[in-house]
């Protein structure tokens, strides 16, 4: 197969985790006869410094004629410490989302065996959580009306939803439920937000399309509890995109690192894939970035292109990474660590 992906490398640590994922996907490609054509292109603090837009138009072509998108971190501190900065690395990334549809965010949580005991929740809590958190992602307050008045005294961010908004992720999810174990768990703050009870009652509608699916509805700061406490009594979960936010930063920690959980944003024509973390700016140019969740994303986007015996052959070689020891220092627990480069040699050469 031809394939043709964009390769959004961004800022910090971006890069050098990107060049790991494309060594995997090289070796991919070539013990399975297929062909990538990489097509780079500037995101974030970088594109602003080039041309003074974190998302160009040339950019913006580039994904959208692409087969799928790589995308690695964006940010930078100078633009975290200046609160008024009129450009920001992460107006990028909502630009892009909304120019191309990306209105689902996909993020499996899982544990590996190998690292059970890294994770800083108690094992039987924990051993065997398979869940995935689908979060909307192009509207809600991030995208809503906002602003300052009163002389700059007061200020407001609107929580905006349509009900196709809601249809399109919550029939992702209800599909999603349907090729696992048939629950789903609606999120919202339907004692509060009007917006939540638009959400509940669209989802309620739809449940007599689904009739195999279980369907519960919990609020938000219940399951941000619940999610810690037995993480196993969830399954897939749809929730509003400041919810998804918050919990899918909070089931990192299941795992027992940022630096091993794959995501994809997902949209109608083209979809990206890309790991959880940031762009870690401290560990820049210090070869010392885990690179697995980013990899594990290259897995991902495999898998949505029906490649399934190569999105496993990356998993496999990542397990054995992880289980031989072969990790950088933030998973080395005083042991031996490795360089990020040398893990995507290693893991490139095992393919």
């Amino acid at each position: 197969m031809k394939l043709d992906i964009a390769l959004l490398a961004g800022d910090g640590i971006g890069p050098e985790v990107i060049d790991q994922a494309v060594k995997v996907c090289d070796a991919i490609a070539k013990k399975y006869e297929h062909h990538i054509t990489w097509k780079p292109a500037l995101t974030g603090a970088a594109a602003i410094d080039a041309v003074g837009e974190p998302y160009p138009d040339e950019t913006h072509e580039i994904c959208a004629n692409a087969d799928a998108v790589l995308f690695g971190a964006i940010g930078h501190p100078r633009f975290d410490n200046d609160p008024s900065a009129k450009v920001r690395p992460e107006q990028g990334l909502l630009k892009m989302r909304q120019k191309l549809g990306l209105f689902a965010n996909v993020r499996p949580t899982f544990t590996f065996p190998s690292l059970i005991e890294k994770s800083p929740l108690k094992k039987d809590r924990i051993e065997g959580t398979d869940l995935i958190i689908l979060r909307e992602l192009t509207g809600g307050i991030y995208f809503g009306e906002r602003g300052r008045k009163d002389d700059g005294n007061t200020a407001f961010d609107t929580m905006t939803y349509q009900r196709f908004e809601i249809e399109r992720l919550a029939k992702k999810g209800f599909d999603f439920a349907m090729k696992r174990s048939k629950k789903l768990c609606c999120v919202d703050k339907a004692n509060v937000l009007e917006s939540s009870r638009l959400w509940r009652e669209t989802v309620q509608a739809m449940e007599k399309n689904y009739p195999e699916v279980e369907v519960t509805y919990e609020f938000i700061d219940a399951v941000a509890m619940r999610l810690i406490q037995w993480p196993k009594g969830y399954d897939v979960i749809i929730t509003a995109n400041l919810f998804g936010d918050i919990l899918t930063d909070e089931a990192s920690v299941i795992a027992g690192s940022m630096g091993l959980m794959p995501s994809s944003s997902v949209g109608s024509d083209v979809s990206l894939y890309e790991p959880i973390h940031g762009s870690y700016p401290q560990a820049a140019g210090k070869d010392i970035a885990n690179p697995l969740a980013t990899v594990l994303s290259a897995a991902m986007l495999f898998e949505d292109m029906n490649m399934t015996e190569e999105a496993e052959e990356i998993r496999r070689v990542v397990n054995k990474s992880l289980a031989e020891g072969y990790v950088t220092e933030d998973l080395a627990d005083g042991g031996k660590s490795y360089k990020t480069s040398e893990v995507g040699d290693w893991l490139a050469s095992n393919i």
